[in-house]
């Protein structure tokens, strides 16, 4: 006899959500290369004309500005996957530097929160027995409104009376 767990569940919504960035590594090599030659001329004349020290805080900026979209690389890199099943909504968030962290939720009293009006960093809230988690963050104000709908229909579904998975 095996028990409920060993069984593989049924999914009913699965949702695999990524941060968009439209910055190719050309791009990225481009940008990089340009404000360095922009830096580097304009640091050559300013050496020229005696200001010397105007030609490191120049080398700085190009590093800066790679840092910065390193940095912008790296976030794109976080993924978050929220799925339903006949138990329960579990939501799989890694961050861009591999670290995992997993919430689960009981989807009879889950509820889905989206604010109103959507502002630009207003993220989808799920709820349930006064535990909140954020996702969706990152979205487009439109994403973030389908996610939202998304779940909230997946778990209409999952609450109605009868078959879950027909």
């Amino acid at each position: 006899m095996t028990e409920a767990s060993d069984s593989p569940r049924k999914i009913l919504l699965q949702l695999h959500l990524t941060p968009h960035r439209s910055l190719s590594r050309r791009a990225f090599r481009r940008i990089v290369w340009a404000a360095g030659a922009f830096s580097l001329t304009i640091a050559t004349g300013t050496y020229l004309a005696g200001a010397w020290p105007v030609f490191g805080f120049m080398g700085l900026d190009v590093l800066l500005v790679y840092l910065a979209l390193r940095a912008s690389y790296r976030s794109a890199k976080v993924t978050e996957i929220v799925r339903l099943d006949e138990r329960d909504l579990t939501v799989e968030r890694r961050d861009g530097l591999g670290k995992g962290r997993r919430w689960s939720f009981q989807p009879a009293w889950l509820r889905v929160e989206l604010a109103e009006p959507i502002l630009p960093a207003t993220p989808v809230v799920l709820r349930s027995h006064g535990q909140s988690l954020p996702i969706a963050a990152y979205l487009s104000p439109a994403e973030r409104r389908h996610v939202a709908d998304e779940i909230a229909r997946a778990l209409a579904r999952w609450r109605q009376p009868g078959p879950l998975f027909d």
